[in-house]
């Protein structure tokens, strides 16, 4: 297929540079290629071509030129460094007039991830099977998602836990008991969360009247059996069907408790403990190898919160590698709570990495490239930043003085033969907007803009701005700018699960 790549005088290296032989480059006669209209390409005329891509960004109508000119022309990515990922796949795609080719491309490779990700999975034989979820085998590995001190929160309030659990993409439900829990409590716990998903729901204690009380009100998987209430739970856990997990201890080997509970008929999962970062962790790995090898059988139960919750770091990077390691050493199941703030999206992140890791045991590849990935904060590919004009006006930093606000001009001038351009700028007061002041907030996962007149709520920082200046409370233009920068903080707050305060940073700026 023979491609036209139509750019500005701006772009014209960056696109020559990507297209790498694979299209000829028309460069039009603007500087900034997102401002090229139907007409400069019905003047250019090119001829001889199967297609031509225009910029990304231009949202003109260009289907009357392309009617004229006999040939397609369709929307190319928005950054020029991407057409060499678009253009060895003009054969197979057929792109859009609408819609930019890099985001199409990414919406095709993620589709055919998920497509992959059903069929690798029923296709999937596994070893145990609790309720319909395949644990273990070949399997994708499933997240179990902890609740902590589940009898302690109301009804109403524990089945909104549970649910929002389902959503962040948990496999499983745990209920985390409190040593002082009542049997009562737990069988009513089990009861609740059991009518709000039909997921799995286990019980996570040692106590062996409170294991008990949760099987019997039906609970699906049990955590845990070890030395200390093994005799005890383990013939009702193998009656009832219920699978267990099996801890090492106390004064006895995982290896001895597991072959104790096999022996009672309980379906085992082994638990051989992850450490915690400096605790262990490394040795602890080594330890869930050995044990996969002896019990090739048993799924492995691997504690990935164990490790989240004492890491002082971000934990989506932190979630992959640990998935990354449970694969390794044979996990079957991911467990986590998100009991600190700062493990909060643990669920989210390990549904994610599990199923990376399931795509690319599939293609016998590192997980990447996949069309899914846990990148959140860094880029996958950086964009080409601008080139500096020679002439320019250097704004500095914001001062704040009680609530008002200044502009600093740090310098004037430029680089080469720029000079300074003589322009003194003190910055103008911050005074108040005749139509009234907004404070905004977030709630629920969305945002909150309270005026005097009205109190508005959404999901679109540029949806609330259209609201606030279509109902004319905002009249200076200082003002329009300020609730744009806030609204777009609230908004990427919700999207990465942050907390939001106006006015404040919303990351750190330095370490």
């Amino acid at each position: 297929m023979r491609a036209l790549a139509v750019t500005g005088r701006l772009a014209e290296g960056m696109v020559r540079v990507a297209v790498g032989g694979l299209a000829d480059v028309l460069v039009m006669d603007v500087d900034v290629a997102s401002f090229i209209t139907p007409k400069m390409i019905r003047d250019a005329a090119p001829t001889g071509y199967d297609i031509i891509l225009i910029p990304g960004t231009i949202t003109a109508d260009f289907g009357p030129v392309a009617a004229e000119l006999e040939t397609k022309i369709r929307l190319g990515p928005k950054h020029a460094v991407d057409l060499r990922r678009v253009l060895p796949l003009l054969d197979e795609v057929e792109l859009s007039t609408t819609v930019p080719a890099c985001l199409l491309l990414a919406e095709r490779m993620r589709s055919e991830a998920w497509a992959a990700i059903l069929e690798l999975e029923a296709g999937a034989e596994a070893p145990l099977s609790i309720k319909g979820v395949k644990v273990g085998g070949a399997c994708r590995m499933k997240v179990l998602a902890e609740i902590v001190d589940a009898t302690r929160l109301d009804d109403a309030a524990l089945a909104e836990k549970v649910r929002h659990y389902e959503r962040e993409g948990a496999d499983m439900i745990d209920l985390g008991i409190p040593l002082d829990a009542e049997p009562a409590a737990v069988a009513r716990a089990v009861i609740v969360a059991k009518e709000a998903t039909s997921l799995p729901v286990s019980v996570d204690s040692l106590r062996p009247d409170l294991l008990k009380a949760g099987i019997e009100a039906g609970c699906d998987l049990v955590l845990s059996l070890d030395g200390s209430n093994l005799e005890e739970v383990g013939p009702l856990a193998a009656s009832a069907g219920v699978p267990a997990v099996v801890l090492p201890g106390p004064e006895a080997s995982l290896a001895e408790n597991l072959r104790r509970a096999l022996a009672l008929g309980v379906r085992a999962m082994a638990d051989p403990v992850l450490n915690p970062p400096l605790q262990g962790l490394a040795e602890s790995i080594c330890r869930y190898r050995e044990v996969h090898q002896a019990f090739l059988e048993l799924p492995l139960f691997f504690g990935a919160g164990n490790v989240t919750e004492l890491l002082d770091a971000d934990s989506p990077g932190a979630n992959a590698l640990l998935a990354s390691m449970g694969a390794e050493v044979g996990a079957a199941v991911l467990f986590t709570p998100e009991y600190s703030d700062k493990a909060r999206g643990s669920i989210r992140e390990l549904r994610r990495a599990s199923e990376m890791i399931l795509l690319a045991g599939a293609r016998r590849s590192p997980p990447k490239d996949l069309g899914l990935d846990l990148l959140v904060l860094k880029e996958k590919h950086r964009r080409p930043e601008e080139e500096m004009p020679e002439e320019y006006v250097a704004v500095g930093a914001i001062r704040r003085d009680l609530g008002e606000v200044e502009v600093v001009v740090e310098e004037e001038g430029g680089g080469r033969g720029g000079g300074d351009i003589g322009v003194e700028f003190g910055g103008p007061r911050w005074e108040m907007d005749p139509a009234g002041s907004f404070r905004i907030g977030v709630a629920k996962g969305k945002i909150v803009v309270r005026h005097d007149a009205v109190t508005l709520v959404g999901t679109s920082a540029r949806g609330l701005l259209g609201e606030i200046v279509s109902r004319g409370l905002v009249t200076r233009l200082d003002h329009a700018a300020y609730l744009g920068r806030e609204l777009e903080r609230a908004e990427i707050a919700i999207g990465l699960g942050r907390s939001y305060s106006q006015d404040e940073p919303l990351f750190p700026t330095k370490n």
